[in-house]
């Protein structure tokens, strides 16, 4: 281990400049703005593939925009002779959009499916269902509890509702 071309390989160099300890000199002039500074300076891999995916988006739309518009004479000029054909330039947006809205309905029918029917008992009452407990009407003056968390039973719903008050 102590030779010397060991010492000078690329592997030492960098696992020792990792071990370095760094050094920051704050200015008092300097106003802190309330947020936490990282100590460690330098972009982060999500800023950098943000940055990277942005670009090549903005790349690939001018590149699909040319060849979809640019007339053939003019691209046989330029000397680009091997393309793709004009018809996926209207098929592959019309497919994407295709499949987005089906993509839709089957998440809103699979809902459906899952949901109960409006006439099933299960939309009244389930496991979690809570019955209202009566609690002790105590005299005047006397702190109450707050009551614990309870359905309202479907009777006293369409007493509310539906009964002939005036």
């Amino acid at each position: 281990m102590t030779d010397p071309s060991f010492l000078n390989s690329p592997r030492r160099i960098l696992s020792l400049s990792k071990e370095r300890a760094t050094v920051s000199f704050t200015d008092p002039d300097d106003k802190v703005s309330g947020f936490p500074v990282s100590e460690e300076h330098g972009t982060k891999p999500s800023e950098v593939y943000g940055f990277v995916g942005s670009i090549s988006i903005i790349m690939a739309t001018v590149i699909y925009l040319i060849w979809a518009y640019t007339p053939e004479p003019w691209l046989h000029s330029v000397g680009i002779t091997y393309y793709p054909s004009r018809y996926w330039a209207l098929a592959l947006p019309s497919y994407a959009m295709v499949t987005i809205v089906l993509a839709i309905t089957f998440y809103i029918g699979l809902n459906f499916m899952a949901t109960a029917p409006p006439t099933s008992f299960y939309t009244i009452y389930d496991e979690f269902s809570r019955e209202h407990t009566l609690s002790q009407v105590s005299k005047e003056g006397d702190e109450q509890p707050i009551e614990p968390i309870s359905d309202i039973g479907i009777h006293q719903v369409n007493d509310l509702m539906f009964s002939s008050a005036n």
